[in-house]
């Protein structure tokens, strides 16, 4: 073997060492693309939801009902009342012949790179949470996502009484 041959092996074994390959699994991309889908074919088969056309409607149903970032996913391909995009048959197609959400979400990604951008916020513990250590914002946002406001609400004790009220409606028992 040649002096600079070996140089070049040497060069890229080190590279290697030095500089490891990541590998990105499913979840990592596409959060609420692959929940949001998951939930969603999972409601089309428990309703026996047949055929492309109807399974877009069912979509743009469940779409207009969707808080949070899963609401932005739903804006994002067309799924909202108001959205100006419209790739909603990008999803409604594949899901007809019940592709898999994450090849879904990989084929939108090439379309429009923000749908895999979302994230979900991070999950309340709603065992040990204490309310009066948060800030007014994080608990107007809590309302938010449930759809529900706290009409002439102005101390923070209200925030929290008007949370309390609802914890049952919206929160399982398990998770209390």
């Amino acid at each position: 073997m040649s002096f600079y041959f070996k140089v070049l092996c040497s060069s890229f074994v080190l590279a290697l060492v030095h500089f490891p390959c990541t590998v990105h699994s499913a979840n990592d991309d596409c959060e609420v693309c692959i929940g949001f889908l998951t939930k969603f074919q999972k409601l089309v088969d428990d309703e026996n939801v047949e055929g492309e056309p109807d399974i877009r409607k069912r979509l743009k149903e469940v779409c207009n009902e969707a808080r949070g970032k899963e609401n932005r996913f739903c804006y994002y391909i067309g799924g909202t009342d108001d959205a100006a995009t419209g790739l909603i048959q990008e999803v409604s197609k594949p899901c007809s012949y019940h592709m898999p959400p994450e090849k879904i979400c990989s084929k939108l990604k090439k379309k429009d790179s923000q749908i895999c951008e979302l994230r979900y916020d991070k999950k309340i513990d709603w065992k040990s949470v204490n309310f009066n250590k948060m800030r007014v914002k994080q608990l107007k946002k809590i309302l938010e996502e449930w759809g529900e406001s706290c009409k002439g609400c102005i101390e923070k004790s209200e925030y929290i009484k008007r949370i309390k009220d609802l914890l049952p409606k919206y929160v399982p028992k398990e998770e209390l």
